[in-house]
């Protein structure tokens, strides 16, 4: 007997889930559906993206939607048009069998007056972007003022993405007696807000911990100086021969950057932010589901309602600024059941991130080291000689055979293997010979020992020239947001891009405590402390030769090397994504409080900024 037969679903509905070959409900489905199929009512629902989310709101209400009604009776607000189709499909296979049940996506960058004319010849279900779905209401083009049911699915997702004020506009819009499904990864202020003002008593349903992370998925980092960030990435992908990816970075040029380079150097790699037109992200995204991508580097925003079952792994780049959001990009894998690996690449500096991740998800951490050259060419190797072994010959090659015989018959068979397996081997080979060991020795993560107790220490800090500085309002700078006196700043040496300075190691705690959360206009400052040999304790004058620069700026820039000063060597971002309201044009959508494109690419020397700006 098919489970679901035992949650009270009728049967045009068990029909339709055995042609999608479904057998047994999630956890949240076993939960929810019982429960909105009993009574009418006010839930709130907490679940990890994959875990069956849409089937659980969904059947319980194509069930209790009047199919001869063709007033529209349900409204499903969702964070992205991607997931907005998606789920549309969705409710269309569920409610397959019951004749005159209509639903609509609402979304931006389609036409507003053909999405009109739909909802006009009948829809009892609605599914919706929140700008799209308030652009219409603003042009009367849609009614919902009698609705029976809303429900807002990945709704901290869209109170990330900055959807609050269309939310509440819109369900102010909708009549009070209605039932409100909301369905939430995590339980954010602003989704505990908006169940308070629009929910009546609402139940909850939680599956694991509140806010915790899908335990189908294993969390590891990979300590690493910042300069080798690329590079870690890419032992990371060689080491998983299979991988099948999405790469998170903070910024549109970031994400950009980081694609191009991969595809350089031989990667089934692409784009996805902010920046693509509607097409090429539809085409990014049909590559990446055939799998001729394997790894999608993406932005925050960009990824949200991306529904992949198989990827493989989530790679970190860089982590987000708002460690929840670590929640939903660890939940681009693991999903349908199946498990996933979350990878962190981080540097000394972001190690406290990993403890206030690890109190979100209720999950350790394990930390790896960054695979050697050696290890990467064994598992490329094995890797190499299983795919010869499972290849499928095409018997069409056999007319050639002969010929290819009488080229290689005076090869002995050891020869011959390993010329075969070196055709494809040997660049990782040449590649990796030579290769040093890039994990960096962060000690005890849990311990801040890395700063030193004695003596002057110097700092790298990712502001410069480029922000208006020069060394002496610089130095004021620090001293009026550290609280600090005339001589407890001093060496200061301010780059393009970057600065160095120096205080004393009593004072040190208090300058990464405090600037590491510090944002300067919206932007993200970012301290470290350098290994740069100006850390001696001698107070010499701070002038650098180049105080005085003062040329306007466009905002921080990925600092160069900062211990040997060449350029293009680091990838030390501000992660100072500025927050934001605004409307694309054309389409009314709401494109989320951060922008991503402040930043430029640490790993690019200069050339190649500039042949790609």
């Amino acid at each position: 007997m098919n489970k679901f037969e035992q949650l009270g679903l009728n049967e045009s509905l068990l029909l339709a889930i055995k042609d999608l070959g479904f057998e047994n409900p999630s956890e949240v489905q076993e939960k929810a559906i019982p429960l909105l199929l009993e009574k009418d009512t006010d839930i709130v629902a907490l679940a990890q993206t994959g875990t069956g989310k849409t089937a659980a709101f969904g059947f319980p209400l194509i069930q209790k939607i009047d199919a001869e009604n063709r007033d529209t009776q349900a409204l499903i607000l969702s964070p992205t048009r991607e997931l907005c189709l998606q789920i549309t499909n969705e409710i269309k296979l569920y409610s397959k069998y019951i004749k005159g049940l209509n639903t609509v996506a609402i979304y931006g960058g389609a036409s507003i007056t053909e999405q009109a004319n739909q909802i006009r010849r009948g829809a009892q279900i609605i599914v919706a972007t929140p700008g799209r779905m308030q652009d219409m209401i603003n042009r009367s083009m849609v009614n919902i003022k009698n609705i029976n049911y809303c429900v807002l699915d990945e709704a901290d997702e869209m109170l990330n993405m900055g959807f609050y004020e269309d939310i509440t506009s819109i369900l102010s819009d909708t009549p009070k007696e209605k039932s409100t499904w909301l369905f939430s990864a995590t339980m954010p202020q602003e989704v505990a807000r908006i169940a308070k003002e629009f929910m009546r008593k609402p139940l909850e349903i939680t599956v694991g911990h509140k806010n915790s992370g899908n335990e189908n998925v294993s969390h590891e980092f990979y300590l690493v100086s910042a300069r080798d960030r690329y590079e870690a990435l890419k032992r990371l992908a060689d080491a998983n021969p299979d991988i099948f990816s999405v790469v998170f970075c903070r910024t549109k040029r970031d994400t950009q950057a980081v694609a191009e380079k991969l595809i350089e150097d031989g990667y089934s790699a692409a784009a996805l932010h902010g920046d693509l037109s509607q097409a090429q992200r539809d085409g990014v995204m049909k590559s990446f589901r055939g799998r001729q991508i394997q790894m999608l580097v993406a932005t925050d925003v960009a990824a949200r309602g991306i529904d992949v079952d198989d990827v493989t792994h989530v790679i970190n780049y860089q982590l987000p600024d708002e460690v929840e959001t670590y929640t939903h990009r660890s939940g681009r894998t693991g999903r349908a059941g199946k498990s996933g690996t979350s990878l962190v690449i981080i540097t000394k500096s972001e190690l406290r991130k990993i403890s206030q991740i690890e109190r979100i998800i209720k999950t350790k951490f394990e930390e790896k080291p960054i695979p050697s050259g050696i290890e990467i060419c064994q598992i490329q190797l094995f890797h190499l000689a299983n795919r010869i072994k499972d290849v499928e010959v095409d018997h069409e090659i056999d007319a050639y055979l002969p010929a290819i015989e009488e080229v290689l018959k005076d090869i002995p068979k050891e020869e011959l293997i390993k010329k075969m397996v070196s055709v494809e081997f040997n660049r990782f080979i040449n590649y990796y010979k030579k290769s040093k060991d890039i994990t960096t020795d962060g000690g005890n993560r849990r311990d801040s020992g890395v700063i030193p107790t004695d003596g002057a220490v110097r700092f790298f800090i990712n502001i410069g020239s480029r922000d208006n500085f020069d060394w002496m309002t610089l130095k004021d700078f620090l001293r009026d947001t550290l609280d600090l006196g005339r001589d407890d700043v001093f060496k200061v040496d301010v780059k393009e891009g970057f600065s160095f300075f120096n205080t004393d190691a009593s004072i040190a705690p208090k300058v990464m405590e405090v600037l590491n959360a510090f944002s300067l206009q919206g932007r993200k400052i970012n301290v470290e402390i350098s290994k740069n040999e100006g850390g001696s304790n001698s107070r010499r004058r701070d002038h650098n030769g180049r105080g005085g620069d003062r040329r306007s700026g466009g905002g921080f820039r990925g600092d160069k090397n900062r211990d040997d000063r060449r350029s293009g060597g680091s990838d030390r971002r501000s992660g100072g994504d500025r927050k934001f309201d605004s409307k694309k044009s054309g389409d009314g959508e709401r494109r989320g409080r951060r922008s991503d494109n402040n930043n430029s690419n640490g790993f690019f020397d200069k050339a190649k900024r500039s042949r790609r700006s």
